[in-house]
């Protein structure tokens, strides 16, 4: 009898742990984002670069690190095609007359999420936060800069804008839209991504152009005016 009673216990106890904010954040990022998205770190040390041709999607594990929390909850509800040739571009465009053309058809679209349900992942995914001290070791302080020199030396200056866009409809299409990167990103992982991609992600597509604190400054900076205009 008070075997049975202690199992009882136990199952009923196990139940409401299921049924935790908690537990159901995991559960849902396993179910819905696990399949696509990598919420462990990969092993770097033995795989190759091919390892990055096979991903499906942008890797979470670090993604407390990275976004901001308001703007998860709100994507996660009514996401928008945020890499406009896929996170692998090689595999989502096609030639066309006049060189290579992004074949939308292609492109998968991203799951919505309710309400409730986007609070719950956005909850989870803050908490995964490996990189910290990357950020912490960042010296960057929010700055300003004019709209035009700052739109110079991203484009003409340092050519982000080859595979970048700064605004919806100019520069380039291989890598992530940058327009809304502000909004999108916390200051300070902008601010190391671009000292050193690398660091982040060692299978990166990003090239690491050896930047200065000055220049990665301008370039923070702009990305800040240039999505407040937005």
């Amino acid at each position: 009898m008070k075997q049975s009673n202690l199992l009882a216990i136990v199952t009923c106890a196990l139940g409401l742990a299921a049924l935790s904010p908690s537990a159901m954040a995991e559960q849902l990022l396993e179910q819905q984002c696990a399949s696509c998205h990598a919420l462990q770190a990969e092993d770097y040390a033995s795989s190759t670069v091919q390892e990055r041709a096979e991903r499906k999607a942008p890797p979470l594990y670090y993604a407390g690190n990275k976004f901001r929390p308001e703007w998860l909850v709100q994507w996660l509800q009514k996401p928008e095609r945020i890499r406009p040739a896929g996170y692998f571009p090689a595999a989502h465009t096609v030639p066309g007359p006049d060189g290579d053309v992004v074949d939308s058809d292609s492109l998968p679209e991203h799951i919505s999420l309710s309400a409730a349900d986007a609070e719950l992942a956005s909850a989870a995914l803050m908490k995964l936060t490996p990189y910290t001290d990357k950020l912490d070791a960042v010296d960057y302080e929010v700055g300003n800069i004019s709209w035009r020199m700052g739109n110079l030396n991203f484009g003409k200056f340092n050519g982000c804008d080859a595979c970048h866009r700064d605004a919806p409809d100019y520069g380039g299409l291989s890598g992530p839209e940058l327009y809304s990167a502000w909004d999108r990103l916390q200051p300070k992982f902008i601010a190391s991504f671009i000292t050193d991609p690398v660091a982040w992600d060692p299978h990166t597509l990003m090239p690491a152009n050896d930047l200065n604190q000055a220049a990665v400054q301008k370039l923070s900076d702009y990305l800040k005016v240039n999505g407040e205009d937005e």
